[in-house]
């Protein structure tokens, strides 16, 4: 019996996206805009296939050949006919859906493998009784032959994406290890380079260590080419080692996202889009982060457009080093309503920033005010679609010329509703209120947590030439009372300095500064919360929190001793915060359920969460700004993966606690999104059922035109790496 945290249960909540009011109140020239946009995000997310593991592609090419010659009702007839049973073929349909939602036979959120959830004789059995097998039997056998071993396997370095024998990552080849990742990042960080659109191919060559850096671009010539400028391609010898810059990573696809951006262009409201879509093409072209840098600059001068987007290598969530970035690109349109709200909470901002437990030396100079709009997302394209985001993640830019937050409320919407028979761990007495509040109380913490988290704390930086950023005879370390001692130096970053944590802690120092400031009644009333309603909202985020705490541990692989999701890691760790400020604040028990298996009940006292739980709070995110501001990556790692520990001693035995939520846990739900289509002039949007079914149509048909031709790229360039994952 295979564990079910590695199948997907055939009941998994699948829910339409609903963008249909939104799309249609769009001008047609905003809806060209969009449409484009969504093409070029849509192909780039196909890189996300090659990012996540060696059989992604082969298995996405196998599905996409079955499904265009034959609906899923189609097909289920001759499935049923070959002996599949009902359960078997949904099972299936589950599995193609949840590869497609999920970019990849990894969850985007976890990292874990998932294999199909019926016998492999039985899948095999659908693939042989498909139009696909019939017209071309024996490339569809090469194709299953290719990709059907590892598509079932859980061998324990296959079960979670990781570095080395930690697991299974393709952003490096399968002869690397922690050290040649953070070799190759003082590497990068000499060469000026950024890691986010890279990846890291390691060789030997007659006993010395040779590294090829592989840009992600649509042209594969490495000498400098019209329109660049500088190249920086090359062979380099780096600390007696040999370094090599290539370009032409995922070439086909960045070429199509390169392709559309220009399409795009021509329907743009102003020049700043204009010239931001300029700046990602050459990115995208070229391989050069630095365009995409110079296309944020524009996007974040693009105040309050209509149609709203962002398109690149974003999130290093899934990069086990924690610097390479996942393809991801989105295309919204503003929710005016919902997004007054937002615009009042970043007119109060520079009023809350010094509310937050820091010195003042240790905030921002200069509270850059940011775009804060919330979206109904049209297209979210890559291995999954967050509730809100702060871009973009360069801390140069962020820290001296701004960013923009958005939250995307129709995901907002489907994601967190949720069932009473299915809320666990909860008190009867809390559901029916946390019912009611939760969607209120998220909105409130998204809002907090993107603009004031994400968008407050200064890191303390001395330049390439000597210049310091705050005043080193002055400005002293609260928790030690001493001068700052550290800092960031010439091309050092966060996310290079703290690395495999540094995802994680952000993640934490933006959720406490959520739950800090949530107290504050001029915060809620900016949502529209008074009175006893605004007590209900801070009651309902503080015990979210603490049970997405316990929840988290679905995500903590005991055997490595490591997390695979930076969110609940973080939610984690502020539950152990909170148990520590002891004085009945939360409490945490183990029972036994209704059915007489392990259960468990979190709780938390109401009168305490201003007193108890806001001191907490206040000394915990003091300790976490104070060690990102001074680049103290050695208090941070030792403050940080102390509270993250997971273990069966002390007042909790929080492994025992990690099979009972394993036992009780419920699957992410997926959605189904819309496409869009040029209709002479207009563009039609194409909407589909809420089903595996509906999403599976909607990934058939967004990629009908040039199927054949984008389906051999996918497997040349899987053919191409296929022999660096072994090792």
């Amino acid at each position: 019996m295979v564990d079910s945290q590695y199948y997907l249960p055939n009941d998994i909540g699948i829910s339409a996206l609903d963008c249909g009011e939104a799309f249609r109140l769009l001008s047609p020239r905003e809806q060209m805009y969009a449409h484009y946009l969504s093409r070029a995000a849509w192909y780039g997310g196909l890189a996300v296939l090659l990012q996540t593991s060696p059989e992604s592609a082969n298995i996405f090419v196998l599905l996409q050949r079955m499904f265009r010659r034959q609906t899923p009702a189609q097909l289920e007839q001759v499935a049923t006919a070959a002996g599949v049973s009902p359960e078997e073929y949904q099972a299936f349909l589950v599995y193609a859906a949840g590869l497609y939602a999920n970019m990849g036979n990894y969850k985007s959120f976890g990292d874990t493998k998932f294999i199909p959830n019926l016998p492999k004789d039985k899948l095999k059995a659908v693939v042989w009784a498909s139009q696909a097998f019939q017209e071309q039997p024996s490339e569809t056998e090469a194709l299953w032959d290719s990709c059907s071993c590892l598509l079932y396997s859980l061998e324990d370095k296959q079960k979670q994406l990781g570095l080395g024998d930690k697991g299974i990552t393709t952003y490096f080849s399968g002869n690397c290890g922690l050290e040649d990742a953070e070799l190759a990042q003082k590497f990068l960080d000499s060469q000026n380079l950024s890691a986010y659109n890279t990846r890291l191919f390691k060789r030997e060559n007659g006993g010395k260590a040779c590294y090829e850096v592989r840009l992600a671009s649509a042209v594969q010539k490495d000498c400098a080419m019209d329109g660049e400028g500088e190249s920086h391609c090359g062979s380099f010898n780096y600390d007696d080692k040999e370094f090599t810059v290539k370009r032409g990573d995922y070439a086909p696809l960045m070429e199509k996202v390169s392709y559309y951006l220009e399409q795009a262009q021509a329907h743009a409201a102003n020049e700043n889009q204009k010239r931001m879509l300029e700046e990602y093409r050459r990115s995208f072209t070229f391989g050069s982060v630095d365009a995409h840098k110079e296309g944020s600059r524009y996007w974040i001068k693009d105040k309050g457009p209509i149609v709203e987007s962002y398109i690149g290598f974003i999130e290093s969530y899934r990069d086990p080093f924690g610097s390479r970035g996942e393809f991801e690109g989105f295309v919204a349109v503003v929710n005016k309503a919902m997004s007054e709200r937002f615009a009042k909470l970043v007119s109060s901002a520079e009023v809350l920033l010094p509310e937050l437990p820091w010195p003042r030396d240790f905030e921002k100079d200069t509270f850059l005010k940011p775009d804060f709009t919330s979206l109904d997302v049209v297209t979210f394209a890559g291995s999954g679609i967050p509730a809100g985001i702060n871009i973009p993640n360069y801390d140069d830019i962020r820290q001296s010329e701004g960013f923009k937050n958005v939250s995307l409320g129709n995901v907002l919407a489907v994601a967190y509703a949720t069932q009473k028979d299915k809320l666990t761990f909860l008190e009867e007495e809390d559901k029916d209120v946390y019912i009611k509040w939760k969607g209120p109380s998220f909105e409130v913490q998204v809002g907090l947590h993107e603009l004031l988290g994400h968008g407050s704390g200064k890191l303390f930086v001395q330049d390439d030439k000597g210049k310091f950023n705050f005043d080193q005879g002055k400005v002293s370390n609260p928790e030690t009372g001493e001068l700052v001692s550290s800092w960031y130096r010439g091309s050092e970053t966060w996310d290079s300095k703290f690395s495999t944590i540094a995802s994680s802690y952000e993640e934490c120092r933006a959720e406490c500064v959520g739950l800090y400031l949530c107290l504050k009644k001029e915060v809620l009333s900016i949502f529209g919360h008074e009175g006893q309603d605004a007590e209900e909202v801070v009651y309902i985020n503080w015990l979210n929190m603490v049970r997405a705490g316990l929840l988290g541990l679905e995500f903590y692989t005991p055997e490595s001793k490591s997390w695979r999701q930076a969110h609940m890691q973080a939610r984690y760790v502020i539950l152990r915060v909170l148990l520590e400020a002891g004085e009945g604040l939360v409490g945490l028990e183990e029972v036994t359920g209704q059915d007489g298996k392990p259960d468990a009940r979190i709780t938390l006292d109401r009168s305490k969460i201003h007193t108890v739980g806001k001191t907490a709070i206040h000394r915990f995110l003091c300790k976490l700004q104070v060690c990102k501001s001074t680049a103290d990556v050695d208090g941070g790692r030792a403050l940080y993966e102390g509270y993250s520990a997971v273990g069966d001693g002390g007042s909790h035995n929080f492994l025992r606690l990690r099979e009972t939520v394993l036992l009780r846990k419920e699957a992410r739900k997926m959605f189904v999104q819309a496409n869009t289509k040029v209709n002479g002039d207009s563009v039609d949007l194409i909407e589909y059922e809420g089903s595996a079914a509906g999403l599976i149509r909607s990934f058939t048909e967004r990629f009908q035109d040039e199927a054949e031709q984008l389906e051999a790229d996918l497997l040349e360039l899987n053919k191409r790496d296929a022999p660096c994952w072994c090792h």
